[in-house]
Order: structure tokens, then C-alpha cells, then sequence
């Protein structure tokens, strides 16, 4: 069976891990195929939905990885939806309701008050002419629900089972506005039947959402696709990230440097049966990925871990990788022994500007640095001469250990300052020959 599956952001802000993972997790099962994946813009909340956010979503997306082919925006969709309204409206399936928003509260409470659930009792359905012709001379317009038909809503999710609603606890929904404007559940069903999606994965969030509009797709005569609804991601708190999607947008884990194939290989695991690891691309998680491997277990996203498999990246990036990315950052001097000396203490890639000023521009004594002045001669008198290499920095170490008696921290630790003003880094044998000797006296001679 051929996939189809769709991604429908909001353009109303930035996309988060939670949006990601749902665009990701689609874009796997559609076997990492851009025709396969439709980018439907859900921008029919025309005040909140903005360009500059369309722009951002397929900006993200591609530095992901993640392509598309056909891309819709539901604005230009409207006389779709009005067609399929006019339908339902004939059908039986579309009424109107002229309640206002405190008299539905008043209703609700006394239902509860009744030990009753909550839900519209459709008296709207029971109004005469005269009452309708009241509440229009009161200035009201109606909001139209969709009329849901008694009896169980079955459906086998691909993550959460068998799946079963009694229609008659639910409520029916509102899905157009007094203003006539559309809500999310009708368009989105309509737009899924005229384009013929075979699979929706969205988070658990939608799940009641989808028994109703299992009963939408029969209504307009469609096919109803396969679900899959993972649960949402919270925190390494176990709390929610709601609070903190801020600074988890991909513009903000971009801006920190972190690299989308790390973001991918997190994200396309997280909740799954499998272990969580670095892949080598795009490829690798298209050609693993199952959806019947996720659970019904709240998945909890760690900043560390995406941390982790970052540094893992960096550490394993060949130099035909690094190259120009090393060129870009104004690294010109960069050789591919840098970038294998240096590549295991980076965290994001412009980390290694700060190796690269260690190793190519600074000349003199590096500032902040105090070491005991005959140590730092002893050093200077125990520089080796000739062409260095690896095995220069164990000369030196041993001259400098027979010249002062010092040994272990107390050896390593004053020359590693001396050289490069940290107390940790990369191996000094390998970085000793990229600094060179004349800049190795410069700093010695401070």
C-alpha cells in the first residue's frame, strides 16, 4: 500500500521539538520520500497566521533534512469547505446553535450539577422559527456543530490499539464560528478525504478529535485513513514543556549550534522501542524506522542527551565534512591535523574558533595565566629544537619533570596553561606541533 501522509503546522509561531518530531515521524513513514509528505498550512486563523512564519516552518524543515512535494495553504481552500458545509448542511449533519458562550457555561454546570457529562444537549435542534427569528432580531448568528451519530467509534491505532468512543458521550463539536469562519476539525478532514491521505500521525492530544472526525469522513463519503497518536514529550522533570518550548524552537537549538542530524536521531527514537544513538544520516532512519516500534509511555526529552549525540557528531565528523564549514567560520588556516586534534573537545562546531585562535592567532603570552616563574623558565631552558612532531611533547615533559621534580597535575596542568589558557582540552602532543615553536616561546617568555 502506497503512503500519503501530511504535516499541517500553524503558522502562528515557531516550530518546536514537539512539532518536529510529528513532521519527522510522518516524513519516516512516508519512506523518506518528498512525494510522499504534503506541508498543508493550517492558516486559517487569518489575525495570529503570518508569511514570516510560513517562511520559518520550511526554512526548519529543510535544515532538517525534511522535504515535501505539494504544498497547500487551507486560506485558499475555502470554497472547498463551503461546498462540503452546504453538504452537511443538506445532509442533516450541520446545525445551527445560537447559544452564547455564558449560557453554554450555565448549561454545562447544571449538567454537572445533574451528575450528567457536560456535553451540548442539542436543544438548538428544538428551537422553532419563531425563536430562531428572535434570537436574529437580537442580533445573533449562529455557530454550527456537526451532528454526531450514536454508537461506538472504532478504529486500531498504530501506536495506541484498539481504540473505542460511545458518540453519544461526546460532544458535538463546534466547527464553524458565528462569523462563518472555520475551525480545525472539519477542514482538516475535508482536506484529508479530497487529498487522499492514507495515514495521520499527530500527537495524543487529537485523539478524541479523531473519533468525531472518523464520523466527518463518513459523512462526506471518504475513506478514513490509519492513525497513529504519540504521546507528547515533556521534560527530563517529567513535567510539561509547554513553559519551555521557547527556547526549544529549532531557530533557538540552531542559534546554540546544534547540528539536525543530532535533533533527527533524538527525536525519530524518542518513545520508540529502539536505543536512542547517533545515525549515520537521513537515510539510516528512513531505512530502520517502524512505526509500530512507539509506545504509549510518555517520552521525556533531555536537553543533555541531545547534547550528547552532538558532541558524538563533532567527534566523528570526517574532514571533507568539516572543511568548508571550518573555511566559513573564518578558520582559513585550518589543516585536517587540526581539525582531528581539536574535534573531540567540541560541543557545537564553533567551539573550535577558540582552538583555532589558540593554535593560529595568538602570538604572545596568553593573558590570565600565573605559574611559578622558575617553572615557566625551567619550560622555556627545556624546549626542544628541530622539527616537532608527536612525540615532541613527551621530550619536553620529560626534560621539564627531570629539571623541576614535578610530576603528574603538577607537571601538566602549568604547561597546559602556559600554552593554551585552559586547565582541559585537546591532547597536547598532537596540538603542540600546530601552535609551533615560535609562538610555544612567545608564550613561554610572558
Amino acid at each position: 500500500m502506497s503512503v500519503l501522509v501530511r504535516f499541517a503546522p500553524s503558522p502562528t509561531g515557531k516550530l518546536h521539538v514537539g512539532n518536529i518530531r510529528v513532521a519527522l515521524i510522518n516524513f519516516l513513514l512516508a519512506g523518506g520520500r518528498a512525494e510522499n509528505l504534503i506541508l498543508r498550512y493550517d492558516d486559517t486563523d487569518f489575525e495570529r497566521s503570518k508569511q514570516e512564519h510560513v517562511d520559518d516552518i520550511a526554512r526548519d524543515l529543510r535544515w532538517l533534512g525534511i522535504e515535501w512535494g505539494q504544498t497547500f495553504y487551507q486560506s485558499q481552500r475555502l470554497d472547498l469547505y463551503n461546498a462540503a458545509r452546504d453538504k452537511l448542511i443538506a445532509a442533516g449533519r450541520l446545525y445551527p446553535c445560537y447559544e452564547t458562550a455564558e449560557e453554554l457555561e450555565y448549561m454545562r454546570n447544571r449538567q454537572r450539577m445533574r451528575g450528567k457529562p457536560p456535553i451540548y444537549d442539542r436543544s438548538a435542534l428544538s428551537l422553532t422559527p419563531e425563536q430562531i427569528a428572535a434570537y436574529q432580531a437580537e442580533g445573533r448568528r449562529p455557530h454550527w456543530r456537526f451532528r454526531l451519530v450514536d454508537g461506538d467509534i472504532r478504529w486500531t491505532d498504530l501506536v495506541r490499539g484498539d481504540c473505542t468512543y460511545d458518540a453519544a458521550h461526546l460532544a458535538d463539536p463546534v466547527v464553524i464560528r458565528e462569523d462563518g469562519t472555520y475551525l480545525y476539525m472539519l477542514p482538516s478532514a475535508i482536506d484529508d478525504a479530497d487529498m487522499g491521505i492514507t495515514h495521520v500521525v499527530r500527537g495524543e492530544d487529537h485523539v478524541t478529535n479523531t473519533a468525531v472526525q472518523i464520523q466527518m469522513f463518513e459523512a462526506l463519503g471518504a475513506a478514513v485513513p490509519a492513525f497513529a497518536h504519540l504521546p507528547l514529550l515533556v521534560g527530563a522533570d517529567g513535567k510539561g514543556l509547554s513553559k519551555r518550548l521557547g527556547s526549544l524552537s529549532m531557530g533557538d537549538l540552531r542559534g546554540q549550534g546544534i547540528e539536525p542530524l543530532s535533533i533527527c536521531s533524538l527525536l525519530a527514537r524518542l518513545g520508540s522501542s529502539e536505543a536512542i544513538d547517533l545515525t549515520d544520516s537521513m537515510d539510516a532512519l528512513v531505512a530502520a524506522f517502524e512505526i509500530t516500534h512507539f509506545g504509549r509511555s510518555t517520552p521525556r526529552f533531555d536537553p543533555a542527551e541531545l547534547e550528547r549525540l552532538n558532541q558524538k557528531l563533532l567527534h566523528h565528523l570526517p574532514w571533507e565534512a568539516a572543511q568548508a564549514r571550518l573555511h566559513a567560520l573564518g578558520c582559513a588556516q585550518a589543516t585536517e591535523a587540526f581539525w582531528e586534534a581539536v574535534r573531540g573537545n567540541l560541543t557545537v562546531f564553533a567551539d573550535v574558533t577558540e582552538w583555532y585562535q589558540v593554535v593560529y592567532t595568538v602570538s604572545g603570552p596568553l593573558p590570565g595565566v600565573e605559574v611559578d616563574p622558575a617553572f615557566r623558565q625551567a619550560a622555556l631552558t627545556c624546549l626542544p629544537d628541530g622539527v616537532w612532531t608527536q612525540e615532541t611533547w613527551k621530550q619536553w615533559t620529560d626534560a621539564v619533570k627531570a629539571a623541576t621534580g614535578a610530576k603528574g597535575k603538577d607537571l601538566f596542568l602549568p604547561l597546559r596553561r602556559l600554552l593554551t589558557g585552559h586547565d582541559h582540552g585537546p591532547e597536547l602532543k598532537a596540538l603542540l606541533p600546530l601552535i609551533g615553536r615560535d609562538r610555544v616561546l612567545a608564550r613561554l617568555a610572558g
